[in-house]
């Protein structure tokens, strides 16, 4: 099954991609854009999607300081709802 998983850097973590971003849309005419966030896209194929999960807590993320959201593109629908870890406050 294929999926799409995005990692980004959790809320209240420094996003200094993100924020570079930010301050350098404004010289380039686009106003009133904030709270941009950088993150990666990983594409895969997976024989057992059930341990996606497993899969980026143990490799493609890091877990405290990141988040990450899986999507099943194996729904003829369109995609299964997003999964996303336990959010610790």
């Amino acid at each position: 099954m294929k999926a799409k998983i995005l990692i980004r850097p959790k809320r209240g973590i420094l996003d200094p991609q993100g924020k570079a971003i930010e301050r350098a849309l404004p010289a380039l005419g686009f106003e009133g854009v904030s709270e941009v966030r950088v993150g990666r896209l990983v594409e895969l194929e997976a024989a057992e999607p059930d341990r996606l999960a497993e899969l980026c807590e143990k490799l493609l993320a890091n877990p405290l300081i990141e988040d990450y959201e899986i999507e099943l593109d194996g729904d003829p629908t369109g995609g299964e709802a997003l999964q996303t870890p336990p959010s610790e406050s």
